[in-house]
């Protein structure tokens, strides 16, 4: 009998590990992967995520795992500004910085700092049932039984799936490359994140560590085809592009659909609470995807403090959550469509530069703000 379960070792749940921890409650987290590996590629620690860490005491050793980013740009293909985020006056107010990070660094930090005693490696859950308390089975045929559980298992959520039996899983219509390769960029690149918008397609970049730089690249549906050229489909943009994308092994890119979650009406049910993606994946257009897991995860902690009653918890959790959480999905969303306009580019760049810049700090600052 587990007093608390976790299912899934991903970013959100791994966070809560430690919160919990720090809190000294009793925990498993079962994860179905067979090892915590290096799959996926780069992701970017916004500030909301570091000044969390930093409350972990976990803030340095992230920075020296990843690479500090000051500046986030986003331009059209011959790398002209389109718009871009002060991110100094933000580091200043809140004290952390963005870090950009191979995701399996990032899980080794809090896995290791959590203790890898508290996790359950290749436990793929199978099937959840409420009775008197939770009973949890996994594929490799180990049950379990437990009072509390949080469903920490990512956009394809067996435990959303099979309690809530809600969640409708929505396609972008847009096809995602991500990759990773050794290359040394342009230093004025070396502590900024650039995205690079073109007709229907998109190129982002950044370092990641000394000799890592990680990118993706986007296409609509309309365009994909098996064993897509990404050179000859991007050869309209600055060969910066071109020269990253030559520089990167096959076997160190993977392709992705562009999906998000419409918004599910509960997150929590008795004794169970839903977090991160389960809850309420978003698309990348923000990078806030993994962040808002980690927000989430905070504020559970921060309920936790005041009050040991689970169930009242989840329902304050979602109620401080849901606002900011729903305008991040929304407005990602809109973003992912407007960057990938095929027709009418060039209105679309005129309008974005004419934006105000403090708008657009307000509304950044309105997501790096933690909301208790």
């Amino acid at each position: 009998m587990n007093q608390i379960s976790i299912i899934g070792a991903g970013i959100g749940g791994l966070t809560l590990g430690n919160i919990l921890k720090q809190q000294n409650f009793d925990f498993t987290i079962y994860e179905s992967a067979p090892e915590i590996k290096p799959v996926g590629a780069g992701i970017m620690m916004a500030v909301n995520a570091m000044q969390i860490f930093d409350k972990l005491g976990l803030k340095e050793k992230i920075e020296n795992a990843g690479n500090k980013i000051h500046g986030i740009c986003i331009t059209d293909e011959k790398l002209k500004t389109i718009s871009t985020t002060n991110v100094l006056a933000l580091e200043k107010k809140f004290n952390s910085c963005n870090v950009a990070i191979h995701r399996a660094e990032l899980q080794n930090i809090l896995a290791e700092n959590l203790g890898l005693e508290n996790i359950k490696l290749n436990h793929s859950l199978q099937q959840i049932q409420k009775k008197e308390n939770y009973l949890l089975e996994f594929e490799n045929g180990f049950k379990a039984e437990s009072n509390i559980v949080f469903g920490t298992d990512g956009i394809h959520s067996k435990v959303r799936n099979q309690i809530f039996k809600t969640g409708n899983i929505r396609n972008a219509g847009q096809k995602c490359w991500r990759g990773l390769t050794n290359f040394e960029l342009p230093e004025k690149y070396n502590n900024h994140a650039l995205e690079i918008w073109g007709k229907g397609k998109r190129f982002g970049f950044v370092k990641i560590s000394e000799q890592k730089v990680y990118w993706y690249a986007l296409v609509n549906e309309n365009k994909f085809r098996e064993n897509l050229d990404l050179i000859e489909t991007f050869k309209d943009f600055d060969s910066l592009v071109l020269q990253i994308l030559e520089a990167t092994k096959p076997e160190n890119i993977i392709l992705n659909d562009i999906i998000d979650l419409t918004p599910i009406p509960k997150w929590y049910a008795e004794n169970l609470c839903l977090i991160g993606d389960a809850a309420h994946a978003t698309t990348p257009n923000m990078g806030q995807g993994a962040c808002q897991s980690i927000e989430d995860a905070y504020v559970i902690g921060k309920l936790l403090e005041r009050n040991r009653d689970f169930n009242s918890v989840f329902e304050e959790f979602q109620k401080i959550r849901r606002k900011k959480v729903d305008m991040i999905v929304k407005n990602s969303w809109t973003i992912g469509k407007i960057s990938q306009w095929e027709k009418g580019n060039q209105i679309r760049n005129f309008l974005m530069r004419s934006i105000p810049e403090s708008l657009n700090q307000k509304m950044v600052e309105k997501i790096l703000k933690l909301e208790i």
